[in-house]
């Protein structure tokens, strides 16, 4: 399994990915195109956002954006892990574990860098087990939001 930084060529399979995690895991029917859209857009702006990927075969199999969350508690970023998703062959085989030790592992030489988060929704018992078992802890932080994108459709 090759694990390396996306490129231009796997926006479509990550925008499908996210496509696919949106539905298992909220029910969600993402539209096409804006998602399509927004994956590019990461990929062509660091500041935004840079994925992970596990490929096989010179398939994406598995898939991670990472973002930055500035801390002026830490003067440093929190490295935000979002749009993680592994295709249903690959699951319960490492590849999560893989993607997420090749990030703490960059974010850790990082200079700015100053911890990982993630959220998860509250009903994935699965995953947060997964998050557990990899040395994360939960915290006492919950979200809140105003969604414009949701807020229009």
């Amino acid at each position: 399994m090759e694990l390396r930084k996306a490129i231009w060529d796997d926006a479509p399979a990550i925008a499908a990915y996210n496509r696919a995690m949106a539905r298992e895991t909220e029910a969600l029917e993402l539209d096409e195109g804006r998602v399509r859209a927004g994956v590019e857009a990461a990929l062509s702006d660091p500041r935004k956002a840079h994925y992970v990927v596990a490929a096989e075969g010179g398939r994406v199999v598995g898939q991670l954006m990472v973002t930055y969350e500035w801390s002026d508690w830490r003067n440093g970023h929190f490295w935000w892990i979002q749009s993680v998703y592994v295709h249903p062959d690959f699951r319960r085989k490492g590849v999560y574990r893989n993607l997420y030790e090749w990030v703490l592992a960059e974010a850790r030489a990082a200079e700015d860098a100053c911890g990982i988060r993630l959220y998860v929704e509250s009903s994935n018992d699965l995953a947060q087990q997964t998050y557990e078992n990899l040395g994360m802890e939960r915290t006492s932080y919950q979200v809140y939001e105003v969604d414009f994108v949701a807020e229009s459709s």
